[in-house]
């Protein structure tokens, strides 16, 4: 996939500071995620349909966002169940939602690609079978090895946190 454009953009700012940009967030995915200081939160449905939360490291690759689960953690339980998801960001000057569906992936040159950029990022991840390993990873990641998963948005909520201000929903094409 390669970065998309948003195919609808609606102003949601109640306050008249105007919409905010798609191309705002899209920069700050680009440059922010890895960083250990961007704080990134899954939220997936358990079974019986109560609300989970954790949080997790992303990685933005060709237009799509990828993480890390161990098999046995509640967030891996849930996306295997039913792979709608959001990811909760926040990012230098926007808060961004997006919502989409979160799906593994074990294919060897993709898992390649996404061991490279968590360790660009300062993760020393690598390919390990189908899955990646590394010395350490978060707590709330489970034991290695760690499932990776692609998480493809369709719908993006933004809010400006500073100037310039204003908020937007973003619909893409699937």
């Amino acid at each position: 996939m390669t970065d998309r454009e948003p195919a609808e953009a609606v102003d949601l700012d109640i306050y008249d500071s105007g919409p905010l940009p798609w191309s705002r967030a899209h920069e700050r995915l680009t440059t922010e995620l890895t960083s250990p200081e961007t704080p990134v939160f899954l939220g997936t449905v358990r079974p019986d349909g109560r609300p989970h939360a954790a949080g997790v490291g992303a990685l933005w690759l060709d237009g799509d966002l990828y993480l890390a689960s161990g098999p046995a953690t509640r967030k891996s339980r849930n996306l295997a169940a039913n792979p709608a998801c959001t990811l909760s960001i926040r990012l230098t000057g926007v808060d961004l939602v997006l919502e989409g569906e979160a799906v593994r992936t074990a294919d060897p040159d993709l898992l390649e690609r996404v061991a490279a950029g968590y360790r660009d990022g300062g993760w020393p991840a690598r390919v390990d079978g189908d899955a990646l390993t590394a010395p350490y990873s978060a707590q709330s990641a489970g034991p290695p090895p760690w499932h990776v998963y692609r998480f493809t948005f369709h719908t993006a909520f933004g809010v400006g946190t500073a100037k310039p201000f204003g908020a937007s929903r973003w619909r893409f094409e699937r």
